[in-house]
């Protein structure tokens, strides 16, 4: 899968869940500064990326996750789908 196919993939999840519009999200997009989202929303926003692309994704690399760019690239080389 594509940077391109995997960004598409967070900016809708996060479209989503977040009600942020679709066409603000950024690669540069920080999730604890930009989105009004607190921790569990980030649990759950965590979650929800592990089963759509098949990654694991540790509490301590969720904590270093800040960006849609960051996300994108851990996606991008562990994910599996």
């Amino acid at each position: 899968m594509s940077k391109d196919e995997i960004f598409n993939k967070i900016a809708d999840i996060i479209a989503d869940r977040f009600e942020v519009k679709r066409d603000t999200i950024t690669m540069d997009l920080n999730f604890k500064f930009d989105l009004d989202a607190d921790s569990i929303d980030f649990v759950e926003f965590i979650l929800e990326l592990e089963d759509t692309f098949g990654a694991e994704i540790s509490d301590d690399v969720a904590e270093k996750l800040n960006t849609v760019g960051e996300a994108v690239d851990y996606i991008a080389a562990n994910g599996d789908k």
